[in-house]
């Protein structure tokens, strides 16, 4: 299986929602605005990297990397200096453990590094994430959520302590 991954194009934006919103349908923990959550981070200009995994002319995969904030001790920030979050990210349901989200991970961690960011942080199952090095110290947090699932890639600089505050995209 050759899967080619690029930057989306245009003519990718509803092949990615509806990617998408079918990757996350069955998922317990989805809120079903994955989706609108891609459309307005673009439309925000907030959609710093957008990644597809295409194979024979199809996307069958998607990363999606945004700004993110972290509002450390004494109101101090790391925003605007060069903290991105990962996600939503997606593969079509009969193709994924295959590799394909790995791979897209890789392709957008290598990029945000290339570009100078400083890291790169996420919400989601540690078991998941830490073959891509990810990694959570309990430094992070994210509303309610136990801090295991708030993790961290740290490219430059030391690792944030803080809470973790994305786009206003994710929001709603």
């Amino acid at each position: 299986m050759t899967v080619l991954i690029r930057p989306e194009q245009p003519r990718d934006e509803d092949a990615i929602h509806d990617l998408t919103q079918a990757a996350f349908r069955p998922m317990a923990y989805s809120s079903g605005t994955e989706g609108k959550i891609i459309r307005e981070l673009r439309a925000a200009g907030d959609l710093t990297l957008s990644l597809v995994a295409e194979q024979d002319g199809q996307i069958v995969g998607h990363i999606a990397f945004s700004p993110v904030s972290i509002n450390g001790p004494q109101g101090s920030s790391y925003l605007d200096e060069g903290w991105f979050g990962l996600g939503p990210i997606s593969v079509r349901e009969d193709l994924q453990r295959q590799g394909i989200g790995r791979a897209l991970i890789r392709e957008g961690l290598h990029r945000l590094k290339t570009e100078g960011a400083k890291g790169c942080a996420l919400i989601g199952n540690p078991a998941v994430y830490r073959s891509s090095g990810f990694e959570s110290d309990g430094q992070l947090s994210y509303g309610g959520l136990d801090r295991t699932y708030i993790q961290r890639i740290v490219f430059d600089g030391p690792p944030p302590a803080g809470t973790l505050v994305y786009r206003p995209a994710f929001d709603g």
